[in-house]
């Protein structure tokens, strides 16, 4: 049995490749792959690579068109934003201008209306003052002339003798109502 396995080991040595030929082909398989290989490439570098590489650069292109675009859209938006702050800022300067010019205007016409209501009040009060003081003189003449008739009927009365002399009774009233301004005068400083 030995020397048929032996046999059989020999017989398979000669027989085909061993060890790392086991791994390698021949060299017919090799010089055929290596045809097929460089017409395949050829093929590839001459008709495949050229379409690849213009879909790449349109793509490429695109991206950075896209880009640029994105910039330019960018830096408009920051300009509109700032143009827009700017304004934004020069309508509230406007606003607080207009509303200090309110202001100002506001309190010059309260100012302005004070200044009249006062003026019609003093003018008010001095027309009061002046119709006072009219009214208060045609009650003292009307007073005296009222107050002298009585006085002279009643000292005509007391005395029994007639005073109607004009002069003489003009005289009597006036020192009566003399002594009466008097005695009113030290009363009210005794009040006060």
């Amino acid at each position: 049995m030995a020397a048929h396995s032996s046999a059989a080991v020999v017989a398979a040595q000669t027989e085909g490749p061993q060890g790392i030929e086991l791994f390698l082909p021949a060299g017919y398989d090799l010089f055929w792959s290596a045809v097929v290989l460089v017409i395949i490439a050829v093929a590839f570098y001459k008709m495949i690579l050229p379409q690849m590489n213009r879909v790449l650069d349109e793509r490429s292109a695109l991206i950075e068109g896209g880009i640029e675009k994105a910039e330019a859209a960018q830096k408009q938006a920051d300009e509109a934003l700032a143009q827009q702050q700017l304004l934004l800022a020069e309508a509230r300067a406007d606003a607080a201008q207009v509303r200090e010019e309110a202001r100002a205007e506001g309190t010059a016409i309260i100012k302005e209306l004070k200044a009249k209501a006062s003026e019609e009040a003093e003018r008010i009060a001095e027309t009061a003052r002046r119709q006072i003081e009219a009214d208060r003189q045609a009650a003292s003449v009307s007073l005296r002339s009222e107050v002298g008739a009585l006085a002279t009927d009643l000292a005509s009365k007391i005395v029994g003798e007639s005073l109607e002399d004009s002069a003489r009774q003009s005289r009597v009233v006036d020192r009566f109502l003399d002594e009466l301004e008097a005695s009113q005068a030290v009363a009210s400083n005794k009040e006060a």
